[in-house]
């Protein structure tokens, strides 16, 4: 599964925003609402539920089945958006799909970046009102708190935390231990210690896929990632986070892993020899690589990738000893209702049911929820490593424990203009690595540009 980028989406559906500014979220949609109406007493309700996830990938006929056993009323509608569970294609259909007034009850999107656009585009409506009555807490009932501009639009599915997987034969080699609470400083020291050989045959500590092409910007921010608050180049108020001192510890990291230690893959490398991070984890070029856990998958080595050797994961480093542990960027699912809907309340209680209890029936992907219990957690991962060439080869103890204990970072709204500001950063980032400037100068430039950027996008 690829990571899904933040920013790369925020453009999609603009296309259609005209048709969705023209019709309205609501308009246009009587004549195919007929039987979306209100289902009187005895009769089914059907829910039509927009999806860009795939059968292979969700589970989704025993997920539905169990619903519509335990709600004989309900009739779930699954409506597939791309057959290969591209997230892009399947942005552009649902927004065509809203602009020409189809009926649509449940809306799933797969990053802050589509969930919050579709949130400014009115395509979906607030649950707050649902939640009060239910009587919980997004943020205590769920590891990730999907709050926008002071409301909730929608309840988060699968918890994706990143973290670092290990390559467990190195670090016993190395008298290592697998790391269960560490900070950026030991990281680093571990790097070091897991570097070995030279030339071709040099293997390196880590390797650090980004940024490349105002992609995977993450690597720019590394410091900035394990935060509660404010993990992004812009805050949440929308003024600008590049004089946070974080963000140049991030810039002196990656400098001084690669250029003093030399125990960091170089960057050169990566761009010229076009690597990728998962061949350099499994090819056993780099022993430890910092990523997001929709590797689960591929732990115990595939076809494609095969695994020769055993693995651990640990924690996302923190900065400082002293600072909370868990923190991390998470990517998850955004379970919404559509604005449009006739069956708002039915909607929700099928979301609900699908991020809770539904989600250990589903046992495809680790749940946001924070009432999952150890033992179904740890049935959910045998399920994920189970498809795996060898998932004995996986320390489950130190997955379970890094995915139960993993804290997401609050979301920050992406901005309209979030790719021209990573583009800004890459340049400025690339310029430094290459050798052209310092990191004083880069820190400033980065300043500079993301500040004008968003001067300009005030106009």
């Amino acid at each position: 599964m690829n990571k899904k980028k933040l920013g790369t989406s925020v453009v999609s559906g603009m296309l259609v925003m005209g048709l969705l500014a023209g019709c309205g979220a609501g308009a246009g949609t009587e004549k195919n609402n007929d039987t979306q109406g209100a289902a009187p007493a005895g009769k089914s309700t059907e829910l039509r539920f927009y999806t860009f996830g795939t059968e292979g990938n969700y589970n989704w006929q025993k997920t539905i089945a169990a619903y519509q056993e335990k709600n004989p009323n309900v009739k779930v509608n699954v409506i597939g958006l791309s057959e290969k569970g591209d997230t892009q294609e399947a942005l552009k259909k649902l927004d065509l799909a809203a602009a020409s007034g189809e009926a649509m009850d449940v809306l799933m999107f797969s990053d802050p970046a589509s969930y919050a656009q579709r949130v400014s585009l009115g395509m979906v409506a607030p649950l707050d009102d649902y939640i009060t009555k239910d009587g919980y807490k997004v943020s205590e009932d769920y590891k990730v708190d999907t709050k926008l501009n002071g409301k909730y639009y929608a309840l988060p599915g699968k918890f994706n935390p990143w973290y670092v997987i290990l390559n467990k034969t190195a670090l016993d080699a190395a008298g290592l231990a697998i790391p269960k609470d560490w900070t950026w400083d030991e990281f680093m020291d571990y790097a070091k210690k897991l570097t070995k050989g030279e030339g071709a045959a040099k293997v390196y500590g880590t390797y650090f896929h980004g940024p490349q092409n105002g992609g995977w910007l993450d690597y720019a921010k590394l410091a900035l990632e394990n935060q509660k608050d404010n993990p992004e180049f812009i805050k949440a108020d929308g003024s600008s986070n590049m004089d946070s001192p974080l963000f140049k510890k991030s810039l002196e990291l990656r400098m001084k892993m690669e250029k003093d230690d030399k125990s960091a893959t170089p960057y050169a490398d990566m761009l010229s020899q076009k690597l990728n991070y998962r061949t350099q984890f499994f090819n056993q070029k780099a022993a430890m690589i910092v990523t997001g856990s929709w590797m689960n998958t591929e732990l115990g080595g595939t076809e494609q990738v095969p695994l020769n050797f055993n693995v651990a994961i640990a924690p996302f480093p923190k900065n400082t000893a002293a600072d909370p542990s868990g923190y991390t960027q998470v990517t998850t699912d955004y379970m919404s209702v559509a604005a449009s809907s006739k069956n708002k309340e039915e909607a929700y209680k099928f979301i609900r049911w699908l991020t809770t209890d539904g989600a250990l029936v589903q046992g495809k992907n680790i749940p946001s929820w924070n009432k999952v219990k150890a033992e179904d957690l740890g049935k959910i991962t045998d399920t994920i490593l189970s498809g795996t060439k060898n998932p004995e080869k996986v320390d489950k103890a130190s997955l379970n424990s890094v995915l139960a204990n993993a804290k997401a970072s609050a979301i920050v709204p992406p901005v309209s203009y979030q790719a021209e500001v990573y583009k800004a950063v890459n340049e400025e980032f690339e310029k430094m690595i290459l050798g052209k400037q310092d990191i004083d100068a880069t820190v400033k430039a980065s300043q500079d540009r993301v500040k004008g950027i968003i001067d300009a996008n005030k106009k």
